[in-house]
């Protein structure tokens, strides 16, 4: 029997599972020891964690209450390496893991079976991880896409051929699916209107730092990047990266496990005089 999947909203979110199909859902770490992940995040992003519906070894993050992301005590059991994984959300799991090996891309785990729904971490041709989902969504998912303080880049060799790609199996640019853009060579995701990831090209295909090689960067929106830099260093982080733009300041950790994550702080647009026209 196939997994459909299920959006589970409020009564004020009006996003159907034929508007959100082939769009970010979710993002999880696979971390060694749960209660460490528990300690750096809380600490640097001031997350606060509840039990979740996969079992003992997940946990949900909230941020102020609301929930955000997922850890799980996973990758000795999976034998998966300790990262950031973003999670898209399908239709049918097994025939989306079907388009992935169709188009070059490999499958690590899954399909697997959860008490709410098929999951499956794959990897595009160029060796990207990700995970695609199909089943029920956090609570009030609309809203979880629309204020959830994160950001998807795929870092890739060539982001039009991965565009190809992730369009062919997850249904990009399908009618009342996701939308595609092109823009100053960039490719990016829009969903409902709204921006939720880019794809960059000019990484190596082959490097011996895996930092370096085509892989999903999810970066997390903070107040003040200094302050929670500052904290992810006394709790075990490294820092990797550091770049500022007219758009905002980011930085590129480790957390203590080795899996990376970006901490972007948005640069306030000066408010205009009350006279302007």
């Amino acid at each position: 029997m196939n997994s459909k999947l299920i959006s589970r909203t409020g009564p004020d979110d009006a996003t159907t599972h034929h508007a959100i199909l082939g769009s970010p859902c979710w993002v999880s770490l696979a971390a060694r020891d749960l209660s460490a992940a528990e300690s750096f995040y809380g600490a640097v992003l001031g997350w606060t964690f509840r039990a979740g519906s996969l079992g003992e070894r997940f946990v949900v993050a909230l941020s102020q209450g609301r929930a955000v992301a997922g850890i799980g005590a996973v990758a000795p059991a999976l034998q998966v390496p300790v990262a950031w994984t973003p999670y898209f959300a399908v239709a049918d799991a097994d025939e989306t893991v079907g388009r992935v090996q169709e188009r070059g891309g490999t499958v690590g785990v899954g399909p697997i079976g959860f008490a709410t729904g098929r999951a499956a971490l794959v990897s595009d041709r160029a060796g990207a991880v990700f995970g695609i989902w199909a089943g029920a969504l956090v609570h009030n998912f609309g809203a979880w896409r629309r204020d959830a303080p994160l950001w998807l880049r795929l870092v890739t060799r060539d982001a039009f051929d991965a565009a190809i790609f992730y369009g062919e199996v997850l249904g990009w640019a399908s009618p009342g699916c996701c939308d595609v853009r092109y823009e100053d060579e960039e490719v990016v995701l829009v969903c409902g209107g709204q921006p939720v990831a880019t794809l960059v090209g000019g990484t190596p295909g082959s490097a011996p730092d895996p930092q370096l090689r085509p892989h999903w960067q999810v970066r997390f929106t903070v107040g003040d990047v200094g302050t929670c830099t500052q904290a992810a260093v006394e709790h075990g982080g490294t820092v990797t990266g550091c770049e500022a733009d007219t758009t905002g300041d980011c930085v590129t950790l480790l957390d203590p496990e080795g899996a990376q994550l970006t901490l972007f702080a948005p640069r306030l647009r000066p408010e205009e005089p009350d006279d302007a026209p």
